[in-house]
């Protein structure tokens, strides 16, 4: 199992964050900031958008970020994080546009949240120019992902499935097509804070946006099916936490959604 670990301990300084200060210089990126290698530039204004007074701080920080990229969120996240901490050595602070953190924030928050980190409040995307300013846009529109160590398992028991729902807020069976669409098939076994016509709408939104979570759950079964989601509400996300091939078969599967309406979950 993979960990993420992200530092959030960063600081920004907010006067005059996108006028170059008098103090500031240009560096070269350093070969060891792995986060800004390659990006297009090869030097930086310091100190950055973030405060961070000097390159070897900027490496310190910025290497905390590499487990998210790793896990491909967001096409554009590494142009955000760069533009942030290895900002491009012009006349002025270039930030990037608020519609591009818009976008690397919808999708690579979910992830952050899966390992018990919130987006930051250093980061928040209200603080970035509109797009008609000179700021850096998004490139690519469509996120990628969202939590990759999601897969497709086989069901132990039906004390373990009935176990599995008690932690989650949500408990549903689905059928999904090989191009990722909801089928018509859609059974809500447990809403938990959501109301009942709310989940559609969110399962449609997590097949369209956590591509990588879906293409592990339906990559042996590339022409579709029904499949057991269970999982957490995170804001207007939902984040499966459990995935299984629904079949009639399966009797694990099927003794556990029979039983659910009475089962008692243990506290």
């Amino acid at each position: 199992m993979h960990v993420l670990c992200i530092s959030l301990s960063l600081s920004l300084s907010h006067v005059g964050l996108w006028e170059a200060r008098s103090s500031s210089r240009c560096f070269a990126i350093p070969p060891n900031m792995a986060l800004c290698q390659n990006i297009g530039y090869d030097t930086m204004r310091m100190p950055n958008l973030l405060g961070h007074e000097s390159p070897a701080e900027a490496v310190q920080q910025s290497a905390s970020w590499l487990p998210l990229l790793a896990r491909e969120c967001h096409p554009d996240a590494r142009i955000f994080l760069c533009s942030l901490f290895a900002p491009i050595c012009l006349e002025r602070f270039i930030s990037p546009c608020r519609s591009l953190c818009e976008s690397v924030r919808e999708s690579c928050a979910p992830i952050m949240s899966c390992y018990g980190y919130p987006w930051p409040e250093i980061l928040r995307c209200d603080q970035y120019p509109s797009d008609h300013l000179m700021c850096i846009s998004s490139i690519t529109n469509t996120p990628q992902a969202s939590c990759q160590d999601c897969v497709l398992e086989e069901a132990s028991s039906s004390k373990d499935t009935l176990e599995a729902f008690c932690r989650s807020d949500f408990g549903e069976y689905q059928q999904a097509s090989r191009v990722y669409s909801l089928g018509s098939k859609l059974v809500i076994l447990k809403h938990g804070p959501l109301l009942g016509g709310q989940i559609r709408s969110r399962i449609e939104l997590w097949l369209e946006r956590d591509a990588s979570c879906v293409r592990n759950i339906t990559r042996q079964h590339p022409r579709g099916g029904t499949f057991l989601v269970m999982g957490t509400v995170q804001g207007e996300r939902l984040v499966v936490t459990k995935a299984h091939l629904w079949h009639k078969r399966d009797k694990n599967l099927t003794a556990a959604a029979r039983k659910w309406k009475q089962y008692r979950c243990r506290n």
